[in-house]
Order: C-alpha cells, then sequence, then structure tokens
C-alpha cells in the first residue's frame, strides 16, 4: 500500500506516543498502536514489514510458545521484531512495528515473531501476511467472549492467507484442520504410559467427527481432546506429523523424530501441556531453518518465563506461583492435574478471581463446573485458600469436588491470603493466579519466603 500523507502523520504520532510512554515508563505496549490505527485504520497494511513473518495463535500456550522461540533465536543472534513488551491484539502488533521502524515507514528487522489473540485474526492477517502461522491448540475459553471453539476456529481458518505455511498441533482433533488447503507441517507427542484409553476430564472438546459428526474415538488421549483420534465411521484420523516428539521426564530430554533422524533436546519443563509448547518451538525453529544443535544449545539456557512459572525455596519449603488463566477450564484442569502429581505435603493458594476493576466485567461462573477441580481432591494436598470476592463460589465448587471443607478456607482480601497459611509440615506452597493476578501472586510469595525465613 501507498504511503499517504494521513499514513505518515498516524507513523509520527503513534512513534510520538510510545517514546512519550518510554520516557514516563510506561508499558507503552498498546497505546500508541491503537493510536496509529484510529488516525489510519489501514495504518498495518502501509507501514512496512520485515522480510519474513511467523505468528503464533492459539487458546492456551501461545505466549508461552512464543517466548521459547524468541528465546533461542536470539541466542542464535537473530534479531526479531516482536511484541514480546505486551498486547497481542493488533493494537499491540502496531506499536511493535511503528517502534522499531524509522519516519518514513521502513522496518529495521529481516524478521518478525507475532503473538496474535484468536480473536483478533480478522483485525490483523489481512494487513500482516505471515510467512508461517502456528496454532497451538483451540479449546473452549472465556465464553462471554470467544463463544465456542468452532467461532474461534473459523475467525482463524478464514482470515488466513492462502499461502501462509500452517504449523499446526497433530494432537488437536480442532485445529490441526486450519485452513486445510494451505501448506502445513503437522507436529505431535508420541504415546506415553501416562496416556489415558478414555477422557477422564469432565470436557473433550472433540467428541464429534469433524468430516461426518460420528462419535470420534481416541487410541490415546493425553488430556482433554489433546491425543490421537480416529473416527470409526468415516476413516478419519488425526495427521501424520513430521516432528514426532517422545519425552523422557526423569532423564531431562525430549526426542523429536523428523524424517529418518532421531533429534534430542533438553527438556525445559515436566509439565506435558508446556512440553507440547517446547514441541511447537522445536517445529517452529527447524522450518525457520535453525539447527538441532543451535536448538539443543540454546534450550539449556532457555526458561519458562517467570510470570507463568517461579520457584523459590526456604527453610525446606518450595513457594511456586503458577499462571492457571481464570475463565479457562482447560488450562486450569491442566494446572490442578500437575500440581496433584507433584510429591511431598502442600497447601494451595488460589487466586482466580474473575473481578478486576471496570475492564474486566464479572464473568459468568459457569466455566468452574468446566474445570476438574477434582484434581485438588488429594491426601497430600492439606489446605486450600481461596480468595478475592468469588470466594464462596469456588469454595461451594471444591465441596463438589469432594474437598473436605475443613481444609478449605476464604479470604476475600487476596493480599492477605498468605497470612493463613498453616506451613504445619508443608512441602510446597502453589500459588495459582489469574492473569491479572501476577503481580498479587508475587509479592505473596516474596511474603511466605520472608515468613518461612524468620520461622
Amino acid at each position: 500500500m501507498k504511503k499517504t500523507l494521513r499514513f505518515r502523520f498516524a507513523l509520527f504520532i503513534g512513534k510520538a506516543a510510545y517514546r512519550t510512554g518510554k520516557l514516563l515508563k510506561m508499558n507503552a505496549s498498546h497505546f500508541p498502536g491503537r493510536l496509529a490505527i484510529n488516525l489510519c485504520p489501514d495504518f498495518l497494511g502501509r507501514i512496512d514489514k520485515p522480510e519474513k513473518i511467523v505468528c503464533v495463535t492459539g487458546t492456551n500456550g501461545k505466549t508461552t510458545a512464543c517466548n521459547m522461540i524468541l528465546d533461542v533465536l536470539s541466542d542464535c543472534g537473530y534479531d526479531v521484531l516482536n511484541n514480546r513488551a505486551g498486547s497481542n491484539l493488533n493494537a499491540g502488533i502496531a506499536t511493535a512495528l511503528l517502534s522499531h521502524s524509522t519516519l518514513g515507514g521502513k522496518v529495521k528487522h529481516k524478521l518478525a515473531l507475532f503473538e496474535v489473540d484468536e480473536r483478533s485474526s480478522k483485525l490483523i492477517y489481512p494487513f500482516i501476511h505471515p510467512d508461517f502461522a502456528v496454532c497451538t491448540n483451540l479449546f473452549r475459553d472465556s465464553l462471554q467472549r470467544n463463544a465456542h471453539t468452532e467461532y474461534i476456529f473459523n475467525l482463524i481458518s478464514d482470515h488466513i492467507p492462502k499461502d501462509t505455511h500452517m504449523i499446526l498441533n497433530a494432537d488437536d482433533a480442532i485445529s490441526s484442520g486450519l485452513a486445510p488447503d494451505n501448506k502445513r507441517t503437522y507436529y505431535s507427542i508420541a504415546h506415553m504410559e501416562t496416556d489415558h484409553d478414555e477422557d477422564i476430564n469432565i470436557i473433550n472438546d472433540a467428541r464429534i467427527c469433524p468430516k461426518c459428526y460420528h462419535l470420534l474415538k481416541y487410541n490415546y488421549l493425553k488430556y482433554h481432546h489433546i491425543g490421537n483420534a480416529y473416527c470409526p465411521n468415516c476413516g478419519f484420523t488425526s495427521p501424520e506429523s513430521d516432528y514426532a516428539a517422545l519425552p523422557d521426564f526423569d532423564a531431562g530430554t525430549i526426542t523429536v523424530k523428523h524424517g529418518d533422524a532421531d533429534e534430542t533436546y533438553p527438556l525445559i519443563t515436566d509439565s506435558i501441556f508446556n512440553t507440547y509448547n517446547q514441541v511447537t518451538a522445536i517445529a517452529v525453529l527447524r522450518e525457520l531453518g535453525l539447527s538441532p544443535e543451535e536448538i539443543s544449545s540454546s534450550f539449556a539456557k532457555v526458561k519458562v518465563l517467570e510470570t507463568r512459572y517461579s520457584s523459590k525455596e526456604a527453610n525446606g519449603v518450595e513457594v511456586i506461583t503458577h499462571l492457571s488463566k481464570g475463565f479457562n477450564p482447560i488450562a486450569c484442569s491442566c494446572v490442578f492435574e500437575f500440581v496433584s502429581r507433584q510429591p511431598g505435603e502442600k497447601e494451595v493458594i488460589l487466586m482466580l478471581g474473575d473481578i478486576y476493576g471496570h475492564s474486566h466485567s464479572p464473568e459468568i461462573v459457569t466455566w468452574m463446573y468446566d474445570a476438574d477441580f477434582e484434581y485438588l481432591n488429594q491426601p497430600d494436598i492439606n489446605h486450600l485458600i481461596i480468595c478475592g470476592e468469588r470466594c464462596e463460589d469456588y469454595k461451594l465448587r471444591l465441596l463438589l469436588a469432594g474437598v473436605s471443607e475443613d481444609k478449605i478456607t476464604c479470604v476475600p482480601d487476596e493480599a492477605k491470603a498468605h497470612e493463613y497459611l498453616r506451613l504445619d509440615k508443608t512441602e510446597k506452597v502453589f500459588i495459582l493466579h489469574q492473569v491479572y493476578a501476577t503481580t498479587a501472586a508475587a509479592v505473596a510469595q516474596n511474603k511466605i519466603i520472608d515468613r518461612l525465613i524468620s520461622k
């Protein structure tokens, strides 16, 4: 598109807003781009783009997968334009582009990596033409905003450019069907001893064959609908994988079969959902041309972002913060299962409240009954502290999950939650927090560490 006077004015104002925000020590990840788009609605189409663009979307894992990809690329010497600093909406991508371009609109990078909110597909893909488009998975998410997985599927599939190379999760019977006419590469995690023959979770978003609408069967399931599916009626099956991974959690490695070669990488995490994020990153990095040796060397230095997972220890007690993404039953269920499998006597603080000021209106609470709170009904989880204005709703859900009432403490003020820990024979404290409670969780973690040190 031609760079009009209107575009140049929007670029100048957007860059001025970005620099002002930085001078004021603000994040400045959304507002400058929003301002530029308001002044020039097709701003994203007119500003220059890098030679190669990778976009990552999906219900769960897109931020973690993006961060892994970016960390490896940066460690290998690539200068990557990205929106890691904040917004994954069209305004966030506009901010990333304008902040790394000249006043003439010329971009300063050859490679871009963008995290894309799945609902923003129709606002982004008409202007941002990715060489590779990655989807980690599609699950039911906040019903108030995301409606249904078919709605999100169509938003993405209908707006992806026809010549974009798709990188998709073969173990997801929903997202693996995105943009069916596009070139595609699949990744997966092979059958493991811990897999299930039948769905043990409350929710399975892929019970019906996407081709003939008969009941799907699964050769194995890892969690919810993630696994190897087939239809006994029409012959539909999960696609063959180009990158088939098998993690060894004891050895701390992951082996990826690609073509005739077996590539071994260090495992970053011992959770299956983050292992999928790592396999996603491996597939993307290999398709970008990085060697297994480069990726392996960089993975040895990579950690999951601390706002997602953080661990500190004092007096023999490990205090862990773990993002649990409230409103999202699958994300919470995965984290609950992860906590249930960790050894040791545990206390859990739940910061999953869904009332956060005027910008985050009260959410319907039905998602709680889609989430597997039953994983928290374990003998070695001795105490659960529930924070926030909806603590009584969570208490009811835990009671229905079979948790004894004497294990539950309700604390409306999340800032005081740490004060109610019993720390009697406790070996691990888990703080499971909503996105908007990241700071509160970090503060609580530090206060618990101080309390342990002073014991």
